[in-house]
């Protein structure tokens, strides 16, 4: 692709986009969809004609990992690279794709056709190897796959004309439980709450005892009345639809089958805190999800459910727009999200003030994740003593799981609170277990003798993934990878957490490497404790989880690498200098470093 840029192409996006500062993610994902990266001329116009300073623009361009400033390829293929993708062979598959196109990993092809890389996570752990091309997701990915996907790029064959059976996803819900097996008609939700007052409605939701379930467990009713106390009329709902953790895909189901019950949630929302405009903010890798969800809400408007005097209720106005994101973790954060949606970098914001007073724009904002706005439907629907009723006594309601890894049956599971870690591995088909990984990346890690532990927030909480792992893996490596995860997805806003997790992956890599000393375990447990406790928002303090939890109840795995009583260096000095005795022709006892004694020379 040219790196010249029509000026009507930019005119066209910035009235369709919009053309506020505010907007300017949503206008670089625009414009990289119809040029496929976004060369330095493009950044310099948008400055322009933003108002605003050209780092600006170029720093929020280069924050973001799906957003290029370089050619990229007209196909961009993204293998899914977490551990339960490596486990089902994605690594082999890459190289095979590679190896069949020329080229190298992260590196576009000669005639700037493609290029294959890697990202952390594409929300399809029940259904992969999986990989994104452009904006499209592939699963349940092997060898005939790669090969037919190969000679669709060698052919330039657009998107639009590749076989529709290769972007089939399956939603795989396994067990439904209060949400997932009760067909709810558009609107009777609302209907019900606005039958209540805006009132009685909150006074269902605080006898519901609704937790959020994106993992804090913050109490959604205190939230809404905290928002609608707000100083200031302009209040905003946005749903947090930036489901990055590793092995969480249950947002995926909701959104692909139940975007009614989300869309509906986000209404409810806006009836208690009076509340005129909603943001969904969705994942960069769900991008395939945007039509249909675009479909949904047309469908709604012209049902009177958004819009102006929604179920002829005066002053009830409220609708609903959508903004994508661009791959990065951090943007799950709530107040990392916000920045994202203002159109910056995703750098999550000290607090106080929170969201609730000062959110979007400064606008007093409620931000809730997609299981706990469809949840609200059940509130409205049957009552808050009636959801209260299930559950435990602080977790009420039920849970979706996001399952995969060693089970016969990986997919979408829905609990009330409570249910044992054992018997979800019963349901799911589970044998030989060594560990589980509750919560993601960022989560706990259950041993066997933990079994019995429950589902709850005042157990084992969790945002819904729950990754299986038999007797055959290594947890080391699982928490390598974890590790390698954190590093990459730091947004480097603070140095705890920068500096932080790259050193935490480098001695995760120099145990790996069998340079392994026992100083070294010293210093993991020193950094975790820096992490936790200096970092400046959750994805900092939560990133050491992985390692305290396998260091605690599986040190053999990190002590078997151990190769050294004494500080062992993991760089090879002598090797190093091994290009430099092939220049000058010297391979003599002087031209070496002897590791020992120190430079012989």
């Amino acid at each position: 692709m040219s790196a010249e840029v029509p000026q009507a192409l930019i005119d066209e996006v910035l009235r369709t986009a919009g053309s506020t500062p505010d907007r300017l993610l949503q206008i670089l994902v625009t414009l990289q969809a119809q040029l496929d990266f976004l060369p330095p001329t493009l950044i310099s116009r948008l400055a322009e004609q933003l108002g605003m300073p050209r780092s600006r623009v170029e720093g929020v361009a280069g924050f973001y990992s799906f957003l290029h400033l370089a050619p990229a390829g007209r196909y961009r293929v993204r293998f899914s690279d977490n551990i339960i993708d490596r486990m089902l062979g994605s690594e082999a598959l890459m190289a095979t794709m590679c190896a069949n196109l020329q080229l190298r990993p992260g590196v576009p092809s000669a005639d700037g056709r493609v290029t294959v890389s890697t990202t952390s996570c594409t929300g399809m752990g029940d259904q992969g190897p999986a990989v994104l091309v452009n904006d499209r997701a592939i699963g349940r990915l092997n060898h005939q796959r790669v090969m037919e996907i190969c000679d669709l790029i060698r052919h330039d064959a657009p998107l639009s004309a590749w076989p529709e059976e290769l972007f089939h996803v399956d939603d795989n819900i396994r067990r439904a439980d209060a949400l997932l097996s009760s067909p709810m008609v558009a609107g009777s939700a609302l209907a019900k709450a606005v039958a209540l007052g805006r009132d009685g409605w909150l006074a269902q939701m605080q006898a519901s005892k609704l937790r959020g379930r994106g993992g804090a467990g913050f109490t959604t009713a205190v939230k809404w009345l905290a928002c609608r106390d707000a100083a200031g009329a302009d209040k905003v709902v946005v749903c947090n639809a930036d489901e990055g953790e590793p092995g969480t895909f249950k947002d995926r189901v909701l959104l692909n089958r139940h975007a009614d019950l989300v869309f509906e949630g986000m209404t409810l929302a806006a009836w208690a805190t009076g509340a005129r405009d909603g943001l969904l903010y969705l994942r960069g890798e769900y991008a395939w999800l945007r039509p249909q969800l675009e479909a949904t809400l047309a469908a709604r408007r012209a049902a009177g459910l958004l819009g102006s005097g929604i179920l002829g209720q005066t002053g009830f106005d409220f609708d609903i727009a959508i903004h994508l994101g661009a791959g990065a973790y951090v943007c799950g954060e709530e107040s990392a999200l916000l920045e994202s949606l203002e159109g910056k970098r995703g750098t999550p914001r000290i607090r106080p003030p929170f969201p609730v007073t000062h959110g979007y724009l400064g606008r007093p904002t409620v931000v809730n994740n997609v299981e706990t706005l469809a949840k609200t439907c059940l509130i409205a629907r049957d009552g808050g003593a009636a959801f209260a009723a299930t559950g435990t006594a602080q977790s009420a309601g039920t849970k979706l799981l996001s399952i995969s890894g060693d089970c016969a049956r990986p997919g979408v599971y829905e609990y009330p609170f409570g249910v044992s870690i054992q018997q979800v591995l019963d349901d799911c088909g589970a044998a030989d277990v060594l560990a589980v990984q509750v919560g993601g990346a960022s989560g706990v890690t259950v041993a066997p003798y933990e079994f019995q532990r429950r589902i709850a927030f005042e157990d084992v909480p969790s945002a819904g993934a729950f990754m299986v792992f038999d007797s055959s893996r290594d947890i080391f490596e699982v928490a390598r990878n974890f590790v390698h995860f954190f590093a990459h997805e730091s947004c480097g806003f603070c140095t705890p957490c920068r500096v932080g997790t790259a050193l935490l992956k480098g001695y995760m890599d120099k145990l790996a490497e069998g340079y392994g000393a026992l100083q070294d375990l010293a210093d993991i447990d020193w950094l975790d404790r820096l992490l936790k406790n200096a970092s400046h928002c959750g994805l900092g303090s939560s990133a050491p989880n992985p390692v305290v939890d396998t260091l605690l109840k599986f040190r053999p795995a990190y002590e078997r690498r151990i190769q050294h009583a004494d500080f062992q260096p993991a760089f090879d000095l002598d090797g190093a200098l091994a290009r430099a005795r092939q220049m000058t022709g010297r391979d003599d006892a002087g031209a070496h470093f002897d590791t020992g004694m120190g430079a012989t020379r």
